[in-house]
C-alpha cells in the first residue's frame, strides 16, 4: 500500500487505465542496481577553453526534456529524443551510438522498436542495467561514457537519455571535436 487507506500503485494505474492488464514484474534479471558511482563534466565556452588551455573533446549539439505520466514514466525518452532531434536539425541516422540510461530493459526495448534503430548501436557497453544506476550521476557517467566509446570507434555523434525520475527524461546529442 502507499498511504492508510490501502491504495496501491496497481489500483491508481487501473483507476486511470481501467482496461490494462497489468501482467509484469520488475525484478533483478530485467532492472538496473542503484550502485555508487561519480563523474564529472567540465563545460566551457570556446573562448574560455583557449584561455586555459583547455582541449574540448565534445561539444553539446543540443539538449531537450520530455515529460509523460508518472504513472506509466517509461515511455519519455522517445519524444525526448525526437524533441532533440528536431532542435539539432538532425534524424535518427546522423546519431552514431545511443546511450538510453533507465531503470528497467523494457525502455531500452521500446525505445529501439519505436525509433527503428540498428540494436548493435544501442547501449554499445550495457547500458544502466550492465553499469548500474548511480542516483544523481548518470547523466554525468553516460555522457563520458558515450564520448569514450565514440573515440575508442572513431565515430562522431552520440545520443544519451537520462532518467530523472517521475516521468522525466532530458536528452543530450554531443558531437566530438
Amino acid at each position: 500500500a502507499i498511504d492508510d487507506k490501502g491504495t496501491t500503485y496497481r489500483g491508481l494505474i487501473l483507476q486511470k487505465y481501467p482496461d490494462l492488464n497489468i501482467d509484469f514484474m520488475h525484478h533483478a534479471g530485467n532492472s538496473s542496481g542503484v550502485v555508487d558511482g561519480a563523474a564529472a563534466i567540465l563545460l566551457a565556452s570556446p573562448a574560455y577553453a583557449r584561455a586555459h588551455g583547455l582541449k574540448p573533446r565534445a561539444r553539446v549539439v543540443a539538449m531537450a526534456n520530455m515529460g509523460d505520466s508518472p504513472t506509466l514514466m517509461l515511455n519519455a525518452p522517445v519524444p525526448a529524443t525526437r524533441k532533440v532531434l528536431a532542435k539539432a536539425g538532425l534524424t535518427v541516422d546522423d546519431i552514431d551510438l545511443w546511450e538510453i540510461n533507465e531503470a528497467f530493459a523494457v525502455v531500452a526495448e521500446k525505445f529501439i522498436r519505436d525509433l527503428k534503430l540498428d540494436r548493435d548501436k544501442v547501449n554499445v557497453n550495457g547500458g544502466s542495467i550492465a553499469l548500474g544506476h548511480p542516483i544523481g550521476a548518470t547523466g554525468a557517467i553516460l555522457i563520458g561514457t558515450i564520448l569514450d566509446e565514440l573515440e575508442r570507434r572513431d565515430l562522431k555523434r552520440g545520443l544519451v537519455t537520462m532518467c530523472a525520475g517521475g516521468g522525466m527524461a532530458p536528452a543530450i546529442i554531443i558531437e566530438r571535436v
